[in-house]
């Protein structure tokens, strides 16, 4: 028996039909990309299981954020390493601390690229931890209150220094609500926040730990951080960040879990953005090395299935040739 030809079939027959009726499109100016400065002078090192991806001293930086532009990406996101770690990760908010350094050098490079400055205190911090530490009796803790009020002050010396938009990555209770009054009480009310609103204790970090030098010396995260089991929870989180004055929702890692993109885009009316982190990027990079993968392919559909999912900002650190390919589509 003959069937015959669907209209989905008609609409798929050429490469013009299946573009003419494309329900989501990735663009260029959906994307950040992440940038790892380091103090130093001359300093262009690539992060072993981060192919391709390099920290970069303050005085190099010219170099990647002409390339940024001239690709058409409009938006970094700057983590910083520091040359000494303490117990309150003061490096994180010193008026010379390297975002700040790396943050004014941008805008002289390029003053209408958008400078997203990671707002947390581990990198900063000589435990590793996102916060200052609590000794209660035999248990190590995380003081959340004494932690939001180091959190403020990063994000208001991040902001004072030419910051576009602070993303807290820290997973304090009440952090956005604090940021906010600080930077407003700052003088600084039109400097938008992107929270971290559901931030998972994911095993795809590793290779960012490397980058940033950000592990933990002890522990781990997981009090702070969200377990990668829940769903409602990230609603619950969420919906607290939305409430405190959040302007924009982040979810990260991407990949895993864009169910909860998904749930996030129908249940709130913020810009979503997903993070593309480092073990995704990592492990399409290894494959593609060893032959087993059409790289180009591979991560265009993901970055696609992020946008279709609902994610209107991917962080990637595929931005770069993701800009590229794009510009030869």
């Amino acid at each position: 028996m003959a069937f015959p030809i669907t209209r989905h079939r008609r609409l798929r027959r050429t490469e013009a039909l299946r573009n003419l009726v494309r329900e989501t499109r990735l663009h260029v100016h959906d994307l950040i990309a992440p940038i790892f400065v380091i103090h130093g002078e001359n300093v262009k090192e690539e992060i072993p299981s981060m192919p391709g991806v390099y920290q970069w001293s303050v005085d190099r930086l010219e170099e990647e954020i002409s390339e940024i532009v001239g690709l058409g990406i409009q938006a970094v996101l700057l983590f910083g390493i520091p040359p000494h770690k303490d117990s309150t990760g003061t490096g994180a908010f010193e008026e010379n601390g390297i975002v700040q350094l790396a943050t004014r050098r941008i805008k002289e490079i390029a003053p209408d690229l958008l400078v997203v400055a990671d707002t947390c205190l581990c990198e900063y911090t000589d435990h590793g931890h996102c916060g200052v530490l609590r000794h209660d009796g035999g248990q190590v803790t995380v003081d959340n209150d004494a932690s939001l009020e180091l959190l403020v002050r990063t994000a208001v010396s991040q902001a004072a220094a030419g910051a576009d938009i602070i993303a807290p990555s820290n997973m304090m209770d009440g952090f956005v609500a604090a940021i906010r009054k600080g930077l407003d009480e700052a003088g600084f009310e039109q400097i938008p926040i992107m929270s971290y609103a559901v931030k998972y204790s994911s095993a795809y970090y590793g290779p960012f730990r490397d980058a940033a030098d950000s592990a933990p010396q002890f522990g781990d995260r997981k009090t702070y951080q969200m377990d990668w089991a829940n769903a409602r929870e990230a609603l619950r989180e969420a919906e607290s960040d939305a409430a405190e004055g959040a302007d924009m929702l982040m979810v990260k890692p991407g990949l895993a879990y864009l169910d909860l993109v998904r749930m996030l885009k129908d249940r709130f009316h913020l810009p979503l953005a997903v993070y593309n982190v480092s073990a995704e990027y990592s492990m399409v990079k290894a494959a593609a090395l060893q032959g087993w993968i059409d790289e180009k392919a591979i991560v265009l559909e993901t970055l696609t299935g992020m946008k279709r999912a609902g994610a209107d900002i991917i962080i990637t650190y595929h931005a770069k040739d993701v800009a590229r390919w794009l510009r030869e589509a």
